[in-house]
């Protein structure tokens, strides 16, 4: 496929090199002269215009920090306007259900494909990908998708993969601070953290936040790498749950246990 590509950070590079590595044709937006460099080192055909990524594409994909971007790339940086007909944006990036609906709203073909895992999923695969939008158009997308990912899960309309990443967030955000809480009752029961992360490995509390907390070297170490993700995530989900009415309910207190280790946003 030929494909335009915004943001080549910590999960879009690797996106890239693996697009490269399938043999798809990838045009990359950089601003810097460095980037382009490295990014044509890794096969891609770096530019420097928004314009120029979309020229040609069948699909191009956004994978910014926030939502906030996707709206400056998007709409400021007029992507959506120069879109080829039939080119699909596909939002990467981790936001509000609203927004991949509001550039759906302007003519595009969209899909939202937020993504669970990190950059060393990426490299071999296993990434999880959450896609929302129409049957048709995420298929057109998918053997872009599964470069990197695998399972690509189509999981409804258009936001309802920014929706179902977001409730995975919290759920995560809810374990992390459970098991921040269970580390300080640990201490004050005479286990360290350590010992008391590698022994839930193998019982029935086992699950991926103690087992990524071990992986880090605590629950404070991870809480401090993903802070910054789940912040973000937490005042979109929280938010959305308001504006309806509702709460994160029984995940509420879990969250708040979590709060104090998070990063404050600079």
């Amino acid at each position: 496929m030929e494909l335009g590509f915004v943001g080549a950070g910590r999960m879009g590079r690797p996106m890239v090199r693996r697009l490269v590595g399938a043999g798809h044709m990838v045009r990359v937006y950089a601003r810097t002269s460095e980037a382009r460099k490295a990014l044509a080192r890794d096969g891609a055909e770096p530019v420097d215009s928004l314009a120029t990524v979309a020229h040609g594409a069948q699909a191009v994909f956004v994978c910014v920090l926030t939502d906030a971007q996707v709206r400056d790339v998007c709409l400021d940086g007029g992507l959506i306007s120069v879109l080829p007909d039939g080119s699909v944006l596909a939002v990467h990036t981790t936001g509000d259900p609203r927004t991949v609906r509001a550039l759906a709203g302007l003519g595009a073909d969209v899909v939202d494909v937020p993504v669970s895992g990190g950059p060393h999923d990426i490299e071999t695969g296993r990434l999880t990908v959450y896609a929302g939008g129409e049957e048709e158009t995420v298929q057109r997308v998918r053997p872009a998708l599964h470069a990197y990912a695998d399972p690509v899960l189509h999981v409804g309309a258009l936001g309802a993969g920014q929706s179902v990443k977001l409730l995975n967030n919290a759920m995560f955000a809810a374990q992390l601070g459970l098991l921040a809480h269970l580390v300080r009752l640990g201490r004050c029961l005479e286990v360290e953290e350590d010992v008391l992360l590698a022994a839930l490995s193998h019982g029935s509390a086992a699950g991926n936040a103690s087992a990524a907390s071990a992986a880090r070297g605590g629950v404070s170490e991870l809480a401090l790498s993903a802070g910054p993700f789940l912040r973000k995530d937490l005042a979109v989900v929280s938010g959305l749950a308001e504006e309806l009415g509702l709460s994160l309910g029984a995940l509420e207190p879990a969250v708040r246990s979590l709060e104090g280790l998070l990063p404050e946003d600079r």
